[in-house]
């Protein structure tokens, strides 16, 4: 089987997760700067196999679409162009933010390891993935 690989998209940084190759569990596998995001996807998608990648499309607790939405769809549109081969879906992303500040608070870090953006980042985007896989069992 191939991996499913999740990304947390931001504005500034980009949390990124993916599945071994059984898809069972979801492990954090690093944060890249935004800019950086779609060359290293590609360098990632060519040493290792890849099934599909899983977005977390950003939302209001009400439902409503979040400002960061536009961009997220923005990478979503050029990754079809430039990557059709590998299929790409939104998964909704609301409340992982404060699953991973919680998830850090229960594993026991200090406070200045809580503050670190680019570890809550890979966190949420292995919370986005392992709620995508419970979704699928």
């Amino acid at each position: 089987m191939a991996r499913i690989l999740s990304i947390d998209y931001g504005k500034k940084r980009t949390g990124l997760a993916v599945t071994d190759t059984l898809q069972i569990i979801a492990n954090g596998l690093t944060t890249v700067d935004t800019k950086e995001l779609m060359d290293y996807l590609k360098q990632y998608v060519s040493r290792e196999d890849v099934e599909r990648i899983v977005i977390g499309e950003p939302k209001q607790p009400s439902g409503e679409p979040s400002e960061n939405l536009a961009r997220v769809k923005q990478f979503v549109a050029r990754w079809k162009k430039e990557m059709p081969q590998i299929p790409i879906e939104f998964y909704d992303e609301r409340f992982t933010s404060v699953l991973a500040h919680r998830a850090m608070l229960d594993g026991g870090l200090k406070k200045k390891a809580r503050q670190n953006k680019a570890l809550v980042d890979e966190i949420s985007a292995t919370i986005i993935l392992q709620d995508y896989l419970e979704s699928r069992r």
